[in-house]
């Protein structure tokens, strides 16, 4: 098996890979776009893509799942824990700059704050950490993951540095292949979903009335402009269970009615983590 990620070894997302699916392949890709292309173009290279991070929010891939419109066939929760990772035998006395991905800067804002270190964007996490191992310069460090300090020679000067301690990031699979679990009464399931409204007054509290109706759980609905508008939107949308459970299946027919485009993206087990 094959997983295709954005970033470099000692990413989170090639160490969620890792942790899931020890025994494949993880291909490193440039972008989120080359993932999902070579998903798009090989049967069998799946995808892993971060959807959503605990305390930033959404990672906004939606217009690359309308592009590409793949399977959606697994969901699994990563824990991100950001170390501050410094060149061997550098002290934390020594560090004036740190250089992480913004998004991994503002998460661990109050330990830059308390040693008032120099803030640096890059691209990714991982990227940073080789950056750091090839500058030989002990005031610069990174952050990112412990496993990077492994992969690019350099020592963990501080553990768990982001500002909250609980912090996970919800990769998706993406896959050519359309492949649903068999519906069993002892799993529990995501289906997932977009669409986009007819033109017409209160088309989404009436595309949605079928799901209340029938008690169907929507655990996400996120909206996002047609390519080239601001008058037209298509909607991500995800709701706890099955499609072939009666009441699924049910709520979707009837919100079909009030849609001018509906694509099925997938089926697939929920995480253990949700029942936390």
């Amino acid at each position: 098996m094959k997983f295709a990620y954005q970033g470099i070894p000692g990413s989170y997302s090639e160490n969620c890979i890792k942790v899931n699916y020890p025994d494949a392949e993880a291909i490193s890709c440039r972008t989120f776009q080359d993932a999902f292309e070579l998903a798009k173009k090989d049967k069998n290279i799946k995808a892993l893509v971060p959807e959503q991070n605990q305390l930033i929010g959404s990672i906004n891939i939606e217009t690359l799942i309308l592009k590409y419109r793949l399977n959606v066939s697994a969901e699994h929760f990563f824990p991100i824990n950001h170390s501050l990772l410094v060149l061997p035998g550098a002290k934390l006395s020594d560090i004036t700059d740190v250089y992480s991905h913004t998004a991994a800067l503002s998460q661990s804002h109050s330990f830059i704050n308390k040693y008032k270190f120099k803030e640096n964007v890059m691209a990714d996490t991982a990227g940073s950490a080789l950056y750091i191992s090839k500058q030989k310069d002990k005031t610069k460090a990174a952050i990112a993951s412990k496993e990077s300090a492994e992969i690019y020679n350099l020592e963990v000067a501080n553990q768990k540095i982001q500002d909250e301690e609980e912090n996970f990031t919800r990769f998706l699979i993406f896959q050519k292949e359309i492949s649903h679990p068999k519906f069993s009464e002892n799993e529990k399931y995501i289906t997932s979903f977009i669409f986009k409204l007819k033109n017409k007054p209160s088309a989404l509290f009436q595309s949605l009335t079928g799901l209340s109706i029938r008690q169907v759980d929507m655990t996400k609905l996120q909206s996002f402009p047609e390519k080239g508008t601001f008058s037209s939107y298509y909607f991500f949308c995800e709701v706890q269970g099955h499609i072939e459970e009666k009441k699924v299946s049910g709520a979707i027919k009837d919100l079909e009615l009030h849609c001018s485009e509906f694509q099925l993206l997938g089926v697939f087990k929920q995480s253990k983590f949700r029942n936390r």
